[in-house]
């Protein structure tokens, strides 16, 4: 008898290790020495699941409810092993066999899990669901259901669904079907339901992956892994290793307060080594590695600690918190898209701040270093030197497209915005140009020509104060004189249209027009313009000193252009 302890032990390693073949070979050897030992067959059956053996499981699942029926595990692995071998209602009738004669959460969530994937088997199954004439009646008499009824839309869908089977694959995305199916179905759905945002599966039975939403096509079901390692209940050796694994976790946790690293590597591996049920020992290993600054190794701990939570269906947060150290871990190794993809997956399997927040600054540095990556000055005078052949032959589109790759590839280049602003302006897209114009200035304020455009693009959209304004801020850039006719030339046209626009305007129609201006409104709110415009009434040469602050002589020329000020 201690022989078949010993061997079903050392299987239970195995199967630990996912060496499925190992591990039934040992449960049989097991078996061989006490064949009516019915947690053996229980074993055996979950290592032949795990080769998703789903025959060989079945068999030794009902060799193991024939030696012991009053045991709920051994209902629980015929339920898997019928779970994965698509036999849904016989899975099901084997987890309702085992509830009977044990409430464990295992078997409810066993059943859980069979039931949804006969739901997702298709439109067949649901029309036969909805196929059933009484079903309204049945409806009206559960509690749960009754309700539904009182909403008229909620009634002609399910008559609908009745008359049109095949519409009812889609039937699901109400989540009040969920009730009908139980109803139709004589079960309690709701009842095995598992709380919202949960992730805990029994240990028969794992997490099927979240299905598309699209209806064109569906996957196959998921069927159970069995890859539980917790064969059967904890022994004195088992005990006994987890105690010492949780004590090692400690030590660990205590050298790496103390940045003691290698001790607190040793100690993390050794509680993993001890107690390998338990991901968290292996994703403070990979923290370890990462303070060491081996950025390799700490990737490989924490995927580790992703393949063997999936194998124990660990908590979705502890999964998350790998795939984040993963990521962290390429980004300090500058690969940035593996560590926006393990982001990504961080996220996916629980949404936290940090790991969202490290996820937008990974994506902003690739793209500031795709774009920093892509700038070349050669490449850029090229690109503008080809739009200007284009706008010369009237191609004004494809030169706005040769100017926007002049400026991607040298974006400190202000003739490359100043140029696509005339493309622009050719094309009467005067909002674009003035962005390009406005954007040219910001990257040289010296730039006289994107004043000069500037003005232009104003004069065509009829803004004639704010072109007369930045015409004159051109001649005051224009220190060298080199663009004095060009200027002038702008000039005298921005004021005999603004004459031509005022008209015989009066003073208050004027003072109308220009405060619709928030510039013009903010400085004739201003107290000491208040003031200083009061003091000119009186005093006409005040206002010569005044001109005399270059902020207030800025001010009094927008009023000036503006037309509210006049000047003879």
């Amino acid at each position: 008898m201690s022989d078949a302890n010993a061997l079903k032990d050392l299987g239970n390693k195995a199967f630990a290790a996912k060496d499925y073949d190992k591990a039934i070979d040992l449960f049989s050897q097991a078996i061989d020495k006490d064949p009516k030992n019915h947690v053996l067959y229980s074993n055996r059956s979950a290592a032949k699941a795990g080769k998703k053996d789903w025959a060989g499981a079945l068999a030794d699942a009902e060799e193991c409810i024939k030696l012991n029926s009053q045991w709920g595990k051994g209902w629980a692995r015929k339920g898997a092993a019928l779970h994965g071998a698509r036999r849904y209602d016989e899975a099901i009738a084997a987890y309702r066999s085992g509830l009977a004669v044990e409430d464990s959460p295992a078997l409810r969530k066993g059943l859980d899990e069979v039931t949804e994937a006969k739901a997702s088997e298709g439109a067949g199954a649901f029309g036969k669901m909805f196929s059933d004439p009484n079903l309204l009646g049945k409806l009206a008499a559960n509690p749960r259901t009754q309700k539904h009824l009182a909403d008229p839309s909620f009634v002609e869908k399910i008559r609908l669904y009745q008359q049109n089977p095949m519409m009812a694959q889609n039937a699901f995305e109400d989540p009040r079907m969920i009730d009908v199916m139980g109803v139709a179905m004589g079960i309690d759905i709701q009842g095995f339901a598992r709380p919202e945002g949960s992730d805990e599966l029994p240990p028969e039975v794992p997490q099927s992956p979240p299905q598309p939403s699209a209806s064109t096509s569906k996957p196959e079901p998921a069927a159970p892994v069995q890859e539980d390692v917790e064969m059967a209940e904890e022994d004195e050796e088992e005990a006994k290793a987890k105690k010492e694994a949780l004590a090692a976790k400690e030590k660990g946790a205590a050298a790496y307060k103390q940045k003691n690293f290698e001790e607190a590597a040793k100690e993390f591996q050794r509680a993993w080594d001890l107690w390998p049920k338990d991901v968290t020992f292996l994703t403070n290993l990979g923290a370890v590695y990462f303070q060491q600054g081996d950025y390799d190794k700490a990737i490989e701990a924490c995927e580790k600690a992703v393949e063997e939570g999936r194998n124990i269906r660990a908590d979705y947060k502890l999964i998350a918190k790998a795939y984040g150290r993963i990521g962290s871990a390429y980004v300090k190794k500058g690969d940035l898209e593996s560590a926006i993809k393990n982001f990504n997956k961080s996220l996916t399997e629980h949404r936290t701040p940090d790991i969202l927040n490290k996820l937008r600054e990974a994506e902003r540095t690739k793209s500031e270093r795709e774009r920093q990556a892509y700038i070349d000055p050669e490449k850029s005078a090229a690109a503008r030197e080809e739009g200007n052949a284009q706008f010369k032959a009237g191609s004004f589109a494809d030169a706005v497209k040769s100017y926007t790759e002049s400026i991607k590839r040298d974006p400190s280049d202000a003739r490359g915005y100043n140029n696509r602003a005339a493309a622009y302006l050719k094309l009467a897209a005067l909002p674009e140009a003035l962005k390009d114009t406005n954007e040219a200035i910001k990257t040289d304020p010296t730039f006289v020509k994107a004043y000069i455009r500037k003005s232009n693009i104003l004069y065509a959209m009829r803004e004639y104060d704010k072109a007369l304004e930045t015409i004159q801020q051109a001649r005051e850039i224009d220190a060298e004189h080199k663009h004095t006719a060009e200027i002038s030339q702008q000039e005298l046209k921005v004021q005999q249209a603004l004459w031509s626009q005022r008209g015989e305007e009066t003073q208050e129609q004027t003072l109308e027009r220009a405060m619709r201006d928030p510039e013009v409104a903010n400085i004739m709110n201003d107290p000491v313009m208040q003031q200083i415009l009061q003091q000119a009434q009186t005093n006409p040469g005040a206002l010569q000193d005044h001109m005399k602050n270059p902020v207030v002589r800025a001010k009094i020329q927008k009023l000036i252009n503006a037309g509210i000020i006049r000047t003879r």
